[in-house]
């Protein structure tokens, strides 16, 4: 029997001192990406229902999936919907937590893994930050 090889998933978590409807509000917002994740969208646009990101280094087309009952936000490859990042917005006490996952392809190398895992810890960080910032204000 053959079978594809499962892609290696990594999780990351951060706890923000926001209320979880702030936080998925932020997150499930196309317009915010330049503020928390500037590497993969310096700019953004509608286009119809999928939204353009501009890096710097060329486009990609998202497709958002955002269920605010469920608390889950998933940026998708519009050429690819199984393919994306995958975030989930859960209570935590007074606060949230802010939950990111990424699946790498097999065979990744681990410094590309590393890089990828630090750009997403400065994402979360950033949520965090800004959440944090506008709940004081």
């Amino acid at each position: 029997m053959h079978t594809n090889p499962l892609s290696r998933a990594v999780t990351r978590s951060i706890s923000i001192q926001a209320a979880p409807e702030a936080v998925f509000g932020f997150v499930a917002d196309p317009n915010t990406l330049p503020l928390w994740a500037p590497g993969a969208a310096k700019s953004v646009r509608p286009d119809g229902d999928q939204w353009v990101l501009h890096s710097g280094e060329g486009e990609t087309r998202v497709i958002v999936r955002a269920s605010e009952e469920l608390g889950t936000v998933d940026l998708l490859m519009a050429e690819d919907p199984s393919r994306g990042v995958f975030t989930r917005v859960l209570p935590n006490g007074g606060g949230s937590e802010y939950q990111f996952t990424l699946f790498f392809p097999d065979g990744t190398p681990e410094d590309a893994v590393a890089t990828q895992v630090a750009v997403i810890d400065d994402e979360l960080e950033a949520v965090r930050d800004h959440c944090e910032a506008t709940r004081e204000s």
